[in-house]
């Protein structure tokens, strides 16, 4: 049996590891901010992404761990890393340049409700009970409150925030596709291994698109752009990452899926606190009904048991 230590030191790891994907994941829509006063969205994905499938590879070849896919499993690995973080993260990254941080977080939260959707018409689906569908009408009834006030502004002739929630809610769609084709794929290496190459393919995919549209032009490479790059890597992609499996394997994953709707109150307060973003009424109503929805249907049990699909992926996306 396990010592009265051993138990405490395994505790205390797995309240660490908790604070880590609360606090850290959460905070990553500040850090973004803050780079994106200084570089352009692709510039940020590709350099963050870059670096850190590349950290994450050369950690597993240390470690020995098997790290080559086949090709098959290679070309698994570009469909999840470009869907997830190639479209899925850099959306909110661009979304960013006219939504609050706040919203954005908000917006991203509803991915819960995009999977157990999508994965009701997949082949052998599972039905969802009663309670995942009255999380998923609350969580859109509550999307319609957060971006009510973004629908009056296009009104006065301002789409830019109408069109950038399109475009966060298209990449929110993007992850939830990825999510589900991990979910019910087989990959024969290392997770974290795994994880790299999917971060390295979403970096290439983010790199061609900045190279296409020429946006490198705008970068400007001083001390609070390289220490959101270095926020995001270190903190959001290995710490928070890393976090997130130990608690995966050690912890309910019903319990490891509370970041989904504690990371969007973290990133309330932080954009608060440090940019004075502010709610109107109307989008504070929304946010309590997206926080209700998320809790509805990642505590939903399907029918067959299982979770849906969303909670149950190794996310690394918009968190890694």
């Amino acid at each position: 049996m396990p010592s009265s230590q051993q138990s405490s030191s395994h505790s205390t790891r797995i309240l660490i590891s908790f604070i880590c994907v609360y606090f850290f994941w959460g905070s990553t829509y500040l850090a973004m901010r803050y780079g994106l006063d200084e570089l352009p969205p692709f510039v940020i994905a590709s350099t963050r992404f870059l670096i850190s499938g590349s950290i994450l590879l050369v950690l597993c070849a240390i470690r020995r761990v098997r790290m080559f896919p086949t090709i098959r499993e290679f070309g698994v690995l570009a469909t999840i890393g470009v869907l997830m973080l190639g479209c899925g993260n850099t959306a909110v990254l661009w979304s960013e340049v006219y939504l609050s941080t706040g919203l954005a977080a908000l917006l991203v939260a509803g991915i819960p409700l995009f999977a157990a959707l999508i994965e009701m018409f997949l082949p052998n689906s599972e039905g969802l009970p009663a309670r995942g569908w009255i999380g998923i009408t609350i969580g859109f009834v509550g999307l319609a409150f957060l971006v009510s006030p973004e629908l009056r502004n296009s009104f006065h002739g301002d789409s830019r925030q109408v069109i950038a929630t399109a475009v966060i809610l298209a990449g929110a769609f993007c992850w939830t596709a990825g999510s589900v084709i991990s979910r019910r794929s087989t990959i024969g290496i290392s997770g974290f291994a795994a994880a790299g190459w999917q971060m390295l393919f979403g970096g290439i995919f983010n790199t061609g698109i900045m190279f296409a549209s020429g946006s490198y032009r705008g970068a400007h490479w001083n001390v609070q752009a390289w220490s959101s790059i270095f926020y995001l890597v270190i903190f959001g992609s290995l710490t928070g990452y890393t976090a997130y499996i130990y608690l995966l394997n050690n912890v309910a994953v019903s319990k490891v899926t509370t970041y989904a709707y504690v990371n969007p109150v973290i990133a309330v307060i932080l954009g608060a606190i440090f940019i004075h973003e502010r709610f109107v009424a109307a989008e504070y109503v929304g946010m309590a009904s997206i926080l209700l929805a998320v809790f509805l249907v990642t505590s939903s049990k399907l029918k067959t048991g299982a979770l849906p699909a969303e909670v149950k992926d190794i996310a690394v996306g918009r968190k890694a």
